[in-house]
């Protein structure tokens, strides 16, 4: 037996290997045979710190402010024409000439509800109960949005295709010559007129005239029959 080294490989620990070269004989061809043996490298033993992961607590997230439920029409119209970007008067003047504010208005061609929805355009913009009002506004408000989109806000344009349909505008490329549509027009038109004035009428009530402020007096000069001023406020 040789003696042994000790190597050291580039990139491990500084812990040695024992390598042992032995020299025996092979007991078939009797030459001398030379092999290594590695002792392997010593591993230390590593201690598992055990690692506990705190569960985090998250505060419950508050729900948004929801605006209160509409006691009434104007103020369901108020607000969903605030979300659809759209005058209130123009909601108002379409429902007035299409059902009169009736919800459960239903016409000869079938169109259904307070903005006369036919089925097909309710499921468009997501109106399952066209009996429910505020469903109803909220569905004729979205067509009434995306038609003004569609005409750039060519209001002539985007009522005659919520009264005649898009296809008919499509056809003629301007108002359908049809008496119905162009009678609905100038019914709509009446009825914004009106609901413009009222609403300029009622904006000018609400004004407050600037008032004296509280505790300022005006004082008043009032002559005696001997000469003399008195003086009073009032």
């Amino acid at each position: 037996m040789l003696g042994g080294a000790l190597l050291a490989h580039a990139g491990e620990s500084d812990v040695p290997r024992r390598v042992t070269s032995v020299v025996r004989s092979d007991p078939r061809t009797g030459r001398l045979v030379r092999s290594i043996v590695v002792t392997p490298k010593p591993v230390a033993s590593q201690k598992v710190v055990e690692t506990v992961i705190q569960p985090r607590v998250v505060s419950p997230v508050e729900p948004a402010a929801q605006r209160p439920a509409p006691t009434g029409i104007d103020e369901a119209v108020d607000q969903i024409a605030e979300r659809q970007s759209l005058p209130p008067q123009l909601i108002h003047s379409v429902i007035k000439v299409e059902s009169n504010y009736n919800p459960y208005a239903v016409s000869p061609k079938g169109a259904l509800g307070m903005m006369q929805l036919i089925p097909s355009t309710a499921r468009r913009f997501g109106v399952s109960n066209v009996f429910n009002p505020m469903e109803n506004i909220e569905g004729g408000a979205k067509y009434l949005k995306y038609l003004l989109d569609l005409y750039h806000n060519d209001y002539a344009l985007a009522l005659a295709a919520y009264n005649a349909g898009e296809n008919a505008v499509a056809r003629y490329g301007t108002v359908p010559p049809y008496r119905e549509t162009q009678t609905y027009l100038q019914l709509v038109a009446a009825q914004l007129r009106k609901a413009m004035a009222e609403a300029a009428r009622h904006k000018e009530a609400k004004e407050v005239k600037p008032t004296e402020p509280d505790g300022e007096k005006h004082m008043q000069a009032i002559p005696a029959t001997d000469g003399t001023v008195r003086y009073v406020t009032r």
